[in-house]
């Protein structure tokens, strides 16, 4: 994570943002630095994350800090290493500290095994399990890559947010994976389109 994970905010702004995979729920703090990122379907699940971890504070209806929105506007766009610059902060157990930040480290177009992110977040290998456990616990999704992580056969294993979206997402990326179910169109392409984030090709 590139904040200060330890620092609690003093205020969080709720925002929306029209995305081809779906409406993205953002929470950020006052100093534009993303806290949560979510899907819509999704709200009270980001809802009871932001409580448990923020239990004072309640997040106001708002806009989305302009570095935020632009960032994901340029990857939907096509330049997928935008998100790289987006800065993140949550709290966390050490361990899920470690697995998060190994996250940002997987490249646009690249997967890794829940094995190989266990080696890179300097656990054993064989952690499969709680390195599974911290990949889905990732309160941050899309900017924190949890869904560059598929299964050690190629095939897509799970996803918070579904495997439709987790499939459409990798395939924007251009990555390789195992599937073998038909791609599964997502709604809302209309409207994002509609809002000027092309869908893609």
């Amino acid at each position: 994570m590139t904040g200060n994970p330890s620092r609690q905010p003093a205020r969080l702004v709720l925002s929306r943002f029209p995305a081809p995979a779906g409406v993205i729920l953002l929470a950020s703090d006052e100093n534009g630095v993303l806290r949560a990122l979510d899907w819509e379907g999704y709200e009270a699940r980001m809802q009871r994350l932001l409580r448990r971890h923020y239990p004072a504070l309640r997040p106001a209806e708002g806009q989305a800090p302009a570095a935020i929105a632009d960032a994901l506007d340029a990857y939907f766009s096509g330049e997928l290493a935008a998100l790289d610059a987006v800065p993140v902060a949550t709290s966390g157990t050490p361990f899920q500290q470690r697995v998060w930040a190994a996250l940002r480290q997987i490249p646009p177009g690249e997967t890794r095994s829940y094995a190989e992110l266990a080696t890179m977040a300097g656990a054993t290998p064989r952690a499969v399990r709680a390195v599974g456990q911290a990949n889905g616990a990732n309160p941050i999704g899309v900017v924190v890559p949890c869904h560059r992580v598929i299964a050690s056969d190629g095939s897509l294993g799970g996803y918070a947010a579904g495997l439709a979206r987790k499939r459409w997402l990798l395939t924007h990326e251009g990555a390789a994976f195992r599937d073998h179910d038909a791609p599964v169109a997502l709604p809302l392409f209309a409207m994002a389109t509609a809002a000027g984030v092309p869908a893609p090709a």
